[in-house]
């Protein structure tokens, strides 16, 4: 059995049918990312996976147990899936290390100096040790989302989703976050990426699955997907990511 799966699942706001009969399975330690256009629907489908929408139809199961929409299964659910979002989220009120305490704290319980040493760790692993005390203002686009990758990372998540992480960067921060990734799924940490940056998910992925208009067209190895996409609309997509440049 995978360790995330995704059956005949569907989603809809209002008449707008954004997933449709989704099928997706993830086994432990695979790295499986998400492209297609923006609008169909990749945002949506980690956001179900996570809890944060509740599906109108199909099942999502992760490591064995359904996600359902009450307190207690979502808490315990959201110790397990760790999701990192494109606009970074992190308090401004608080300083980095508190932003990375906060979740082992309040929801893992972790005495105050336990939370501070694995916040710690985390900053000093992602290169921003020295950043400790700052306020979130104080930060670059790419340091604030790897502070936010590594909030995430505190709770020490068996999946990671990871929402077009790279999309609110500026070209040049974009590599920073990416070398994180990498290191994570060196490390064979369990990945769901929605993404637009092609060449990493071709360089990262074990699979990769194209959306469109909520459905999987197509889900392959990238060296198949990237080369030989078998859909023709997956392959009208990537021409267009090809003559601008990104693939």
């Amino acid at each position: 059995m995978a360790f995330l799966e995704i059956s005949a699942v569907e989603k809809r706001f209002g008449k707008n049918l954004v997933l449709q009969g989704v099928d997706l399975n993830v086994d432990e330690h695979e790295v499986v990312c998400v492209i297609g256009a923006s609008g169909s629907g990749k945002s949506t489908l980690l956001r179900c996976i996570n809890g944060l929408e509740a599906v109108d139809a199909g099942t999502i199961t992760v490591d064995n147990r359904p996600v359902l929409q009450d307190d207690f299964a979502l808490n315990r659910l959201r110790r397990e899936v760790g999701i990192v979002f494109q606009n970074f989220n992190l308090f401004p009120h608080m300083t980095v290390l508190r932003n990375v305490a906060l979740g082992p704290r309040e929801v893992l319980g972790l005495p105050r100096a336990e939370a501070r040493e694995r916040a710690t760790r985390l900053l000093d692993r992602i290169g921003l040790a020295d950043k400790a005390g700052e306020y979130p203002d104080r930060l670059s686009g790419g340091q604030q989302q790897r502070v936010a990758i590594a909030r995430a990372l505190a709770m020490q998540p068996k999946l990671m989703l990871l929402d077009e992480i790279t999309s609110a960067l500026d070209p040049e921060l974009v590599a920073e976050v990416l070398e994180i990734v990498r290191e994570l799924a060196t490390e064979g940490m369990t990945m769901l990426l929605a993404t637009h940056e092609m060449s990493f998910a071709r360089d990262i992925a074990t699979e990769v699955c194209f959306l469109d208009e909520g459905s999987i067209l197509e889900q392959g190895p990238p060296e198949q997907i990237f080369t030989e996409p078998a859909n023709p609309r997956t392959a009208a997509f990537l021409k267009r990511i090809i003559a601008a440049g990104r693939l």
